[in-house]
This record gives C-alpha cells, sequence and structure tokens, in this order.
C-alpha cells in the first residue's frame, strides 16, 4: 500500500509544472496565514468572499494568458480586449439594446482579435510581442471610439433599472450558494478551459509547440490552427473580465483592463507556467491568481501603501520566472552533461 502511495505521489509529481503549482499553493496558505495573523479581520467570511470575486478577473486573465505562454508566445492585447469588450456591452446597454445582444456584440469583437492575432502569429509568423502591440493599441482604440471618445451612461438609462440591476447581479453583484457569481463564473471557464489543454489533442498540440514548434511541425501539429485556439480562449476569457467590470461600475470605462495583459503573465508566472513555453499547469495560474489577490487583500487590510503592494507583488513574479529560468538551465545543463 505505501509503494502504491509513493508511486501515485512520484506519477503527480512528475507532470511538468506539478511542483510549481504545489509551491504555489503552499504559497498562498502561508501568506494567508501570516496576513491573517496580523489582521485576523482577514479570515472573516465576507472578506474570504471579497477575496474570492475579486480573484475571478484575476484568474481569468491568467487563464488568457497561460494558454498563450505555453505555446511560447504572448498575448499584450488582453488588457485593451477587456476595455473594448466593457465599451461595447455598456454602449449598447445605455442605448438600449438588450443585454443578450450587447454581449454577444462584445464577444464577436474579441473573437475577431483573437483570431487575427492567432494568424499574424501563427501564419504569418510576426513576432507575438509585434502582433498583439499592434491589435492591443486597435482594441484600446476602439474602446475609446466606440462611444465617441468618452465613458458611457449607466447602462441602466438605455435598457431599464430592473434589466440593468439583473445584469449586474448576474455577473458581479449577485451570489449563488453563498458565493458571489462572479467566481462561479471563473471557476466554470477555469474547469472547461483546464479539461480542453488537460484532455484533449489541442491541448496537447498547444505544449507540442510550446516545447519545440519545429518538432510539433514534423510531428503532424497544424500550428497556425493551433496557435489559433489559443489566441481565441485568451479572447473568450478577456471579453468575460470585460462584462464583470462593466456589471461592477453599472457602466464602460475607456481605461477598462488597463495592464491587465501584465495581470495575465503575473497569475502565470507565479503558478509556474513559463514564459519559455511548453511547461505550465493551470493549476498553478488558479494558484497565481489566488496568491496575486492575497497579497493585494492582505497588503491593503494591513495599511500598506499602493506602491509598496506593487512592489511586493513584482519581486514575487521577477522570483518566480528566475526560479522557472534556473530551474530549466540545469535541466538543460544535465542533459547536455548526459
Amino acid at each position: 500500500m505505501r509503494n502504491e502511495k509513493q508511486s501515485f505521489l512520484k506519477k503527480v509529481l512528475s507532470i511538468r509544472g506539478m511542483g510549481a503549482a504545489i509551491t504555489a499553493f503552499v504559497g498562498l496558505i502561508v501568506i494567508y496565514v501570516a496576513f491573517g495573523l496580523i489582521n485576523p479581520a482577514v479570515f472573516s467570511g465576507q472578506n474570504i468572499m471579497n477575496l474570492l470575486r475579486s480573484m475571478s478577473k484575476y484568474l481569468l486573465i491568467g487563464i488568457a494568458q497561460s494558454y498563450i505562454l505555453i505555446t511560447g508566445n504572448i498575448d499584450l492585447s488582453i488588457g485593451s480586449m477587456v476595455g473594448m469588450s466593457a465599451m461595447v456591452a455598456a454602449t449598447l446597454m445605455s442605448r438600449g439594446v438588450h443585454p443578450v445582444i450587447a454581449i454577444l456584440v462584445a464577444l464577436a469583437c474579441c473573437l475577431v482579435c483573437g483570431v487575427v492575432n492567432g494568424f499574424l502569429v501563427g501564419k504569418f509568423k510576426l513576432p507575438p510581442f509585434i502582433a498583439t502591440l499592434g491589435t492591443m493599441f486597435i482594441t484600446r482604440g476602439v474602446a475609446y471610439m466606440v462611444n465617441s471618445n468618452r465613458n458611457t451612461d449607466a447602462i441602466a438609462t438605455g435598457i431599464g433599472k430592473e434589466a440593468g440591476d439583473k445584469f449586474q447581479n448576474i455577473f458581479y453583484y449577485g451570489t449563488t450558494l453563498g458565493v458571489y457569481n462572479t467566481f462561479w463564473i471563473a471557476l466554470i471557464f477555469f474547469i472547461i478551459f483546464f479539461f480542453l489543454i488537460s484532455k484533449t489533442r489541442t491541448g496537447r498540440h498547444i505544449y507540442a509547440i510550446g516545447s519545440n514548434i519545429d518538432a510539433a511541425k514534423l510531428s503532424g501539429v497544424n500550428v497556425v490552427a493551433t496557435t489559433t485556439k489559443a489566441y481565441v480562449v485568451s479572447a473568450v476569457c478577456s471579453c468575460m473580465v470585460g462584462l464583470i467590470l462593466c456589471a461592477q461600475a453599472g457602466m464602460g470605462n475607456m481605461e477598462a483592463g488597463n495592464m491587465y495583459e501584465m495581470y495575465g503573465v503575473a497569475a502565470g508566472g507565479i503558478g509556474g507556467v513559463s514564459p519559455l513555453g511548453g511547461t505550465g499547469l493551470l493549476l498553478g495560474t488558479f494558484a497565481g491568481a489566488a496568491v496575486w489577490q492575497t497579497l493585494e487583500n492582505g497588503l491593503n487590510m494591513i495599511g500598506a501603501q499602493v506602491g509598496i503592494q506593487r512592489v511586493v507583488i513584482g519581486v514575487i513574479v521577477v522570483a518566480a520566472v528566475l526560479l522557472d529560468v534556473v530551474v530549466r538551465g540545469g535541466q538543460f545543463k544535465k542533459k547536455k552533461g548526459n
């Protein structure tokens, strides 16, 4: 029995990225307990619920960026897609368009951006930094232009208070089983995309491209299609965050989602998703998003200045990525020595 348990443990730990994910979860527990000892209010039920709701945005953005990072690429347009989604949906609703139609239009806009990113990177071989930098400016420009370079009015002015409240409750303020709907939405997306990348051929192809794109091509992987699918996942998650921010504010803000692409890198990096490609688990991204939000929440509750919060989180992100580089360097050196 003991040998079976040891064998199972070795099998789990042998999964690429599992060690980093477990480390992130352990770090999460340590950080949370430490802040709780300093300020017991951290342990309160309401704070936990608020933490889960706030974490959900980082989890969705983390999923978006993790899919791209695992392919060995990056998506700088994520934050701007968030802003575009929020502004498109809010503008339409503030002008009386039914929320379902507004959501579908916002999703369509983000999907177009995701497909364009995929083709620019996968088919036309543009460096992902340049390709998504371009779409970042374009989508932020759309966010500005859609309502004539100004934030929208309250969505309730167009669709009415009842419909407006319903939209906001579904995406932000409402609860189910005592937990904010925002968290349930993020959890559903996490389960879907975790299954997609862990249990399907598309997921295996995503890892293959990130590990060695030339070998993946020789193995018959359709690089263009797979890269595009990864960017489409990024677009879908970004759209959802935009809707959440729209529901939170009850209106559209042209600057919504600013810097969120970097938050996605942070959530993935802290959780062990390698920026070098081919390594990482969405379980780690879940832990990374939780660590990020717990740090932000805890530092805020103990009265730390915003500047200190950013410095602490920045140091942790750099340390996490540096650890990945060191570990990979050791692995490659060991292989070379053999």
